[in-house]
């Protein structure tokens, strides 16, 4: 599609000569005299670029219609130009929102170039725009519980401030949601958020990730890399899964949070960050400290504002609305209609443990989308839940809530690895959890395959 020029001044011959050119470029050019009649066409149509002149005679000036066009909400890009330029007058037009400012007489070809850029960053920012829209779907907090009410609303008070952060929760839960929620509602929203989950990277590698290294530090080091720290400067640093942390890179974060500062691997000199650590664990730390494998005065440093996410099983009245908006995302990332769960496969839905959380409700629901032809979606079309359905009536004999979740979990993971032959891989594809996850719990429920 062409892309439309609005060309706006109050000298005919300008006009006709810009139009001339423009349209020899292959755009679909309109003119006007006045800054009334560019609002005018503007609201009537919509324009990727408009050339406006600040000196427009009787009426509205040039910098007055651009503060109109702003306040309307066109998102053409707009350049001015002017026979009566001075760096006052640019400056206010900039601040204003224009792209570039240009004076008379014209270089017709600049006047090419500069429209074309002009197109070329408003289509980007544009484009910018929507994909952070489309993440920030991804991203939304769904539900309306007690629960999830006053987590917001712990979000809302915590986020404005540096403090860091320390969530808790089971897998699945959310934990990295919360985390960007944070980053969303805090100063540093238009700086990087940077991730790293300590147990997805092999332990070798962990410090390069998080502190980058020099050439030649180590084997396999062919080039200089910059760390997670050294990324995510004046933004916010996600450090999950701290509990798999080594007691060497325990030790260095300790130093790094201390002094806001730190050395690459291979390196002597010292680089300084100015970084928001929030980190996330699905063990129970303090049972580490007891046990030697995490250090306490790390811990204290981390938990300055602690958070804990409620499992699923914990708000499950959250069910529905979660279902509709993983319903909605899939159908539309699929381009398939939007399904209609009845309510008979609500409450099957609702009567499910959810040991994957979160995750795992995303799963089954992406899986629905994509596999079940019907759009009405009953308990029948819903995968096989029972398993997960009953609680084993063993549990009861157990005193704390702990030791009945992990004795039930021990059956039901034993029992779907059964169902897979010890795939590890497919058993937790299964119940919807990561399968570093899965083997870290079969590791602290003492499961072997």
């Amino acid at each position: 599609m062409a892309n439309r020029v609005l060309i706006v001044d109050d000298e005919r011959g300008i006009r006709d000569s810009l139009r001339g050119v423009l349209e020899d470029e292959g755009f679909i050019v309109e003119t006007a005299s006045s800054g009334e009649e560019c609002l005018a066409k503007v609201e009537l149509g919509h324009y990727t670029c408009v050339l406006l002149d600040i000196w427009l005679g009787e009426g509205i000036d040039g910098l007055d219609t651009l503060a109109e066009l702003k306040n309307s909400g066109s998102d053409a890009a707009v350049v001015m130009i002017s026979g009566h330029g001075n760096i006052e007058t640019a400056v206010r037009s900039t601040k204003l929102g224009a792209f570039d400012f240009i004076e008379k007489p014209l270089s017709l070809d600049r006047t090419v170039l500069t429209v074309k850029n002009a197109i070329r960053q408003r289509q980007l920012e544009l484009a910018n725009a929507q994909l952070q829209r489309e993440l920030a779907g991804q991203y939304v907090m769904v539900g309306d519980s007690v629960a999830m009410r006053a987590l917001r609303k712990q979000i809302s008070i915590v986020a404005p401030t540096d403090g860091r952060v320390l969530i808790s929760g089971e897998s699945g839960t959310g934990k990295e949601l919360v985390a960007r929620a944070i980053h969303a509602q805090s100063k540093r929203r238009n700086e990087p958020f940077v991730e790293i989950n300590s147990a997805a990277i092999p332990e070798e590698l962990v410090e390069s990730e998080l502190f980058g290294h020099t050439k030649g530090a180590f084997s396999g080091a062919t080039r200089a890399k910059k760390g997670k720290f050294e990324i995510a400067d004046g933004g916010t640093l996600f450090l999950d899964e701290i509990g798999d942390m080594s007691a060497r890179v325990q030790a260095k974060m300790l130093r790094v949070l201390e002094e806001q500062r730190f050395e690459p691997v291979g390196s002597n000199t010292p680089i300084s960050v100015d970084v928001r650590v929030i980190s996330a664990t699905n063990k129970p730390l303090d049972g580490l400290i007891d046990n030697g494998d995490f250090r306490s005065d790390l811990f204290y440093r981390l938990n300055v504002i602690p958070f804990q996410v409620p499992p699923l099983r914990e708000r499950l009245e959250d069910i529905p609305a979660l279902v509709d908006h993983f319903n909605t995302r899939f159908s539309a990332g699929y381009g398939k209609h939007k399904k209609e769960f009845t309510e008979d496969a609500l409450d099957r839905l609702r009567s499910h443990l959810w040991p994957g959380n979160v995750r795992e409700l995303k799963n089954i629901v992406e899986r629905v989308v994509i596999m079940v032809a019907k759009q009405a979606i009953s308990d029948n079309d819903l995968p096989d839940l029972d398993a997960a359905a009953e609680i084993p009536a063993s549990s009861f004999r157990f005193p704390t809530f702990k030791e009945a979740t992990d004795a039930y979990q021990r059956e039901f993971i034993q029992h779907k690895l059964a169902e897979f032959e010890g795939n590890v891989s497919k058993a937790a594809e299964e119940m919807g959890v990561d399968r570093s996850h899965l083997y870290r719990r079969m590791r602290n429920l003492g499961i072997k395959i």
